[in-house]
C-alpha cells in the first residue's frame, strides 16, 4: 500500500463544527460522529430551561401571598379531586339563625394597594390583540430567549442544529401550558386554571415551529447546495415528516378552525402529537430526555381528570328557545363559585361530545338559592346547544300532554324538570381575586356571561350576610350589571337574582343594587320585578360606571334612560345631558374589585377602565383589582 503521508489537519476556523465530519453526518444521516454541535448545542438547551423555569418560579413566589389567603379561606386546591356530595345531608343553617356582623372600615395593605396599581398598568388591550399588554411582554421575552439562543454563538448556515435543539427543548412548555390539571396552576392560586394560562400554551408551540423552519429550511437548503436527496434516508425522511406534522398542527390550531371544527381541531391535536413523537424519536436520539416531560405531565392531567369524573342525575329546563338551565344534582362541596365544569349530557345519543360551562350559584354551604346542586346554563350558539334545547322542549310537551290547564298554567307547567344522566369533569378555573377583601365590587357582564358573575354574586352576598362573614369579609356594596338584548332575556336568572337580593335585603350593612341594560326594545312587559333592580335601555359604559363608584356624588340621582360615557370627570357628560352619580361613595382605602364576563368587547372595555383607574387613583381608593372571564377558542 502507497504511503501519502501525514493526514491533513482541520483549520481552525472549522474546529467548532468539524465540517468535514459534518459533510459526512450529512451523508450517512447519522448522529454517530459526535462533533461539537452536538456537545454545545444541549447546553443552550439547558440555558432557555432554566430561564422559563426561573419566570416561573419567580410568579409562584409573587403568588405565594394570595395563595396562603386562599388556603386561609379554604379556597385554594378545591376540586383537585373532583365534585363531592355530602352523604350524610348536613343541614344548612338559615339565614336568620346567624347574627349579623359589621364589615370592618379600614385601608388595605399599602403591598396589596401597591401590587394591584403596578398589575392594572398591564391591563391594557388593543382591539383585535387577544393579549394584554403585560401578556404581550412575557410573550415577546419568551420569543426573544428563544431566538438568542438559536443564534448566538453558532453558525446556523452551515449546521442549523441548534434550532433543532431549541424546538425540543420547548416541549416542556408547550404541554405544561396545555393541560387543564397542572401544579403551576395550583401553586399560583385559585383562578389561574389552564383558561387563564393557556396563551403561553399557544405562543410557545408558535415559538417551536418558528425553531422547527429555521432548522428543517437550512438542513434543506444545504442538501440543495451539495446534491445531497431530501428524502430517502432515515434521517431526513423522518425529520420532513415530523416538520409536516408540526405545520399540520400549526395550521389547524388557528383560531377559526378552532372555533368552528372545534371537534376536528381536538382529534388532529392529539393523534399529530403521538405521531410527532413518533416521527421526531426516529428523527434523532436526542429527542429522548424531552419527550419525557410533556408524557409525565400530560399523565398527570389524565389521572387528575378520571378523579374528577363525575357521572349524575340532572334536570333540564328550557326557559325559551335561546336558554336550557341544567341542574346536577347532589353536588354539594368540590368547587368555588365562579368555576366552570365540562360537561357531557346523554341525550339523543349524543354522548360523545363535552363542552364548558360555568357555574351559575356558589356551593350550597356559602349560597343564598335552597339547593344542594349545581347550575349550568346552555344559550343555544350552536349545534349541540340548540338540539339540547331542543330535545328539552319536545320532552316537556310530552310531559305535559293530556292536561287541561290556563295559558298561565301552560306556561309553567312546560317547564317541568326533563331528567337525564349527565358527566362532569372538574371544576376548573375561577376567579384570581377574593371579592371579600374590597369594599365595593362591580360585577358586569353580558348575555350569558351572567352566569360567571351570578355565582360570584350568590358567594359573596351569602359570605357577608348568611354567614356573618366568618373570614372577615370587608365589602359593603355591590354592583350587579347586567346586559342583554331583550327583556325577555331576563327571565334566564330572574328567579336567583330575586332570591340572592331578598338575601341581600336582610343586611343593613350590606348594599346590593342590580343593573339591567337592554340594548333592544322589544316586550317591555316581561320584565320581572326584582328588588333594588333598575332596568334601562342602553348599553353601559364600565368606565362610567367604575367612575360612579369611585367619585364622590354630587347629590342627584342618575339618569336612568343612559350611561354610556366614558370620561373620569366628576361630571360624566353625554350628549348634552350630564349623569349623576346615584351609588355611595368608595370609602377611602376600601379598595374595587372588578369581574367582567361576556364578549371581547366588554371585557377589553373593563380591562382598560382598570388600566385607567389603577394607575390615576388606584393608590387614593385602595387599589383595584380585575379578572375577567372570556372563555374563547
Amino acid at each position: 500500500m502507497s504511503d501519502f503521508g501525514t493526514p491533513p489537519v482541520i483549520p481552525d476556523n472549522l474546529q467548532q463544527y468539524k465540517y468535514l465530519l459534518f459533510l459526512l453526518d450529512i451523508v450517512n444521516g447519522s448522529d454517530i460522529y459526535g462533533f461539537s454541535s452536538y456537545v454545545e448545542d444541549p447546553k443552550w438547551q439547558r440555558k432557555f430551561s432554566a430561564v422559563w423555569a426561573a419566570a416561573a418560579v419567580i410568579a409562584i413566589i409573587c403568588s405565594l401571598p394570595y395563595l396562603v389567603h386562599s388556603i386561609r379561606t379554604r379556597r385554594a386546591f378545591t376540586g383537585v379531586f373532583g365534585v363531592s356530595e355530602d352523604v350524610f345531608g348536613k343541614p344548612y343553617a338559615p339565614v336568620s339563625t346567624v347574627a349579623e356582623t359589621q364589615p370592618t372600615h379600614r385601608r388595605r395593605g399599602r403591598v396589596a394597594v401597591w401590587a394591584e396599581s403596578v398589575i392594572s398598568m398591564f391591563s391594557w388591550t388593543l382591539p383585535g390583540i387577544e393579549l394584554t399588554f403585560g401578556q404581550m411582554i412575557l410573550v415577546a421575552g419568551y420569543l426573544a430567549t428563544v431566538l438568542i439562543c438559536i443564534t448566538m454563538d453558532s453558525e446556523l448556515i452551515t449546521n442549523p442544529n441548534r434550532a433543532g435543539f431549541m424546538a425540543l427543548a420547548q416541549l416542556p412548555v408547550v404541554f405544561l401550558f396545555a393541560t387543564k390539571n397542572s401544579v403551576l396552576s395550583l401553586l399560583l392560586g385559585p383562578g389561574n386554571g389552564y383558561e387563564k394560562l393557556n396563551y403561553i400554551h399557544r405562543w410557545s408551540g408558535r415559538g417551536m415551529f418558528l425553531a422547527a423552519v429555521v432548522h428543517g429550511s437550512l438542513w434543506i437548503r444545504n442538501h440543495l447546495e451539495y446534491g445531497l436527496p431530501i428524502l430517502g434516508p432515515q434521517k431526513e425522511t423522518s425529520g420532513v415528516a415530523a416538520f409536516s406534522l408540526l405545520c399540520i398542527l400549526v395550521l389547524t390550531s388557528l383560531r377559526p378552525i378552532r372555533r368552528f371544527l372545534y371537534q376536528a381541531f381536538w382529534v388532529i391535536h392529539v393523534l399529530g402529537f403521538i405521531a410527532f413523537f413518533i416521527t421526531i424519536r426516529y428523527h434523532t436520539i436526542y429527542a429522548v430526555p424531552w419527550i419525557y416531560p410533556p408524557i409525565a405531565f400530560y399523565g398527570l392531567d389524565l389521572t387528575l381528570r378520571l378523579l374528577r369524573y363525575r357521572i349524575k342525575d340532572a334536570s333540564l329546563v328550557a326557559i325559551d328557545q335561546n336558554m336550557t338551565l341544567i341542574t346536577i344534582h347532589d353536588c354539594d362541596a368540590g368547587w368555588n363559585a365562579g368555576q366552570h365544569v365540562r360537561l357531557r349530557v346523554f341525550f339523543s345519543g349524543r354522548v360523545l361530545e363535552s363542552h364548558p360551562f360555568t357555574i351559575a350559584n356558589a356551593p350550597p354551604t356559602s349560597s343564598c338559592l335552597p339547593t344542594r346542586g349545581l347550575t349550568v346554563a346552555a344559550r343555544v350558539s350552536g349545534d349541540w346547544t340548540r338540539a339540547l334545547n331542543t330535545y328539552t322542549n319536545e320532552e316537556q310537551d310530552r310531559l305535559s300532554e293530556g292536561t287541561t290547564a290556563t295559558d298561565e298554567e301552560k306556561g309553567a307547567r312546560s317547564r317541568v324538570p326533563v331528567h337525564v344522566h349527565v358527566m362532569i369533569d372538574g371544576a376548573y378555573g375561577g376567579c384570581s381575586i377574593d371579592l371579600g377583601t374590597y369594599e365595593s365590587v362591580l360585577l358586569i357582564a353580558g348575555g350569558s356571561g351572567a352566569t360567571f358573575t351570578l355565582g360570584l354574586l350568590d358567594d359573596i352576598v351569602a359570605r357577608c350576610v348568611k354567614l356573618g362573614r366568618k373570614n372577615g369579609e370587608r365589602t359593603r356594596r355591590v354592583e350587579f350589571t347586567w346586559c342583554v338584548r331583550s327583556f325577555g332575556c331576563i327571565d334566564w336568572f330572574a328567579p336567583q337574582l330575586m332570591a340572592i337580593a331578598e338575601t341581600a335585603a336582610l343586611s343593613s350593612s350590606f348594599d346590593l343594587h342590580i343593573s339591567i341594560f337592554v340594548t333592544c326594545v322589544c316586550n317591555p312587559d316581561a320584565i320581572p320585578l326584582i328588588p333594588n333592580s333598575d332596568v334601562t335601555i342602553y348599553r353601559p359604559s364600565v368606565t362610567a360606571l367604575l367612575h360612579e363608584m369611585t367619585f364622590a356624588p354630587s347629590g342627584s340621582s342618575r339618569d336612568t334612560q343612559s350611561l354610556s360615557a366614558s370620561s373620569l370627570d366628576e361630571d360624566v357628560e353625554i350628549g348634552e345631558k350630564v349623569v349623576r352619580s346615584k351609588l355611595p361613595w368608595v370609602g377611602l382605602g376600601g379598595g374595587v374589585g372588578v369581574c367582567a364576563s361576556g364578549p371581547e368587547s366588554l371585557i377589553r372595555e373593563a380591562q382598560n377602565a382598570v388600566a385607567k383607574l389603577g394607575v390615576v387613583r388606584g393608590r387614593e381608593i385602595g387599589g383595584v383589582g380585575l379578572h375577567t372571564e372570556l372563555f374563547a377558542m
